[in-house]
């Protein structure tokens, strides 16, 4: 969320960030309602102030002064009664088009539509030459008995999965990889709740434009979460932090859940697209330094990169057009991993600088040198998600008579296993 005050010194910018990442909104919207909210906050302190005036001049007035002076006080309470819903509206329609203006995109980030429009920025590992006809990950999954695609299905509708046996372990193998390896890097451990209060989504931006994407949980006034950032963001919502205590770098594992609802009929086939899903994610809280910010992000996408590296799947980094990037986003890069059987990188990382837009909208503060308050800024960026990570890492170590190999790194996590063989 940008300061209002911000808004109003540089609408010029603001209205470009509202094109280039293409969102429906109108400022002049936003500065009418506020312009609106505070004329009526003037009247009513206005009329209050005379209230108290007329009040605590009335035992001081003569008797023939007092019948005026009542009759003016009971007009004031009459309009008190009317301005304060006006000021409770006005308010309302305020705040919500403030938490619909985005964050201003850093310099480096292009102009663009979509993802054709992202900037590939390098490739790292070798495409491999199969000598043979490879399979793609349904046919390898369904192979090896990892998965069971029809079951869950009758029971829990489309895009149900469940990981069986060897699929099963697989998953926990990269998911503890991945831990392991955050760990290692300094990060601090969180399972946090994935059930949470409409607060902590808007706080994180992911409401009021992404309402339709999540699934809630209505006799409890709660949703479930579509990753740990929002719990781990939400862990200091209204807390001071004390300048001593950044960088606050937290790792969270989570079951995350999305409805997918603006993909109706998009990657239904297999596991690249589902509503239930096991995430690492990194979340960092700094401070509000754009070039340490910058430094903090390029730790997470290398973090991300080396989780990728260990699991020898090859991969781009793309640095993400202003299209493409969200709405508290400032700057975005995505890791887009080969998967062989869609012949195509396609992303399954995201490392995201946010600046102080969840910040402001959580009521986070850091206290200052000076004594005086601001606001810490955010990061996040994915460390794995699973099974989608399943899709590269089968698909690039298979052979074929159908068996995978195992990368080296996450042999120690498959009870020494080295290769998968079908069943």
């Amino acid at each position: 969320m940008l300061d209002i005050a911000f808004i109003r010194q540089n609408a010029d910018v603001v209205r470009a960030a509202i094109q280039n990442k293409r969102l429906s909104l109108n400022l002049d919207d936003l500065l009418e309602a506020d312009k609106a909210r505070r004329e009526t906050v003037a009247k009513l302190d206005e009329t209050r102030a005379r209230k108290n005036a007329v009040a605590a001049s009335i035992p001081k007035a003569t008797k023939e002064e007092r019948p005026k002076l009542i009759e003016e006080g009971k007009q004031i309470k009459q309009d008190i009664e009317k301005l304060e819903p006006l000021l409770a509206e006005a308010n309302a329609k305020f705040e919500d088009l403030l938490l619909r203006v985005p964050s201003i995109p850093r310099p480096e980030v292009p102009i663009g539509k979509g993802e054709e429009d992202n900037v590939e920025i390098r490739k790292v590992g070798t495409i491999r030459d199969f000598g043979f006809s490879p399979k793609d990950h349904v046919e390898l999954m369904t192979l090896h008995k990892m998965v069971n695609w029809d079951g869950p299905r009758k029971f829990a509708g489309g895009r149900s999965y469940a990981l069986m046996g060897i699929g099963a372990i697989l998953e926990l193998a990269v998911t503890r990889l991945a831990v392991d390896t955050l760990v290692e890097r300094g990060l601090t451990m969180v399972i946090p709740p994935v059930m949470v209060k409409e607060r902590a989504m808007t706080g994180t931006g992911f409401f009021p434009l992404g309402r339709e994407e999540a699934y809630s949980i209505s006799a409890d006034e709660l949703f479930l979460v579509g990753t740990s950032e929002v719990p781990l963001v939400s862990l200091h919502c209204d807390d001071v932090l004390d300048l001593a205590s950044l960088p606050i770098r937290y790792a969270g594992i989570s079951n995350c859940f999305r409805r997918e609802a603006g993909a109706y009929g998009k990657d239904t086939k297999g596991l690249y697209r589902v509503h239930q899903f096991t995430k690492v994610e990194q979340v960092v809280f700094c401070v509000p330094d754009e070039k340490i910010a910058e430094e903090e992000h390029y730790k997470l996408l290398g973090n991300a990169e080396a989780i990728l590296a260990k699991l020898e799947i090859p991969y781009r980094v793309a640095i993400a057009c202003t299209g493409e990037i969200g709405l508290g986003q400032t700057r975005k890069h995505e890791v887009e991993s080969w998967m062989p059987g869609r012949s195509a990188y396609s992303e399954t990382h995201s490392c995201s600088t946010l600046g102080d837009f969840q910040s402001r909208r959580s009521n986070i503060r850091l206290r200052m040198p000076d004594g005086s308050l601001s606001y810490p800024y955010t990061l996040n960026n994915t460390a794995i998600a699973s099974p989608r990570i399943l899709i590269p890492l089968l698909e690039n170590h298979q052979n074929a008579d159908g068996s995978i190999t195992l990368p080296k790194a996450l042999v120690p996590y498959m009870n020494g296993m080295t290769v998968l063989q079908p069943k």
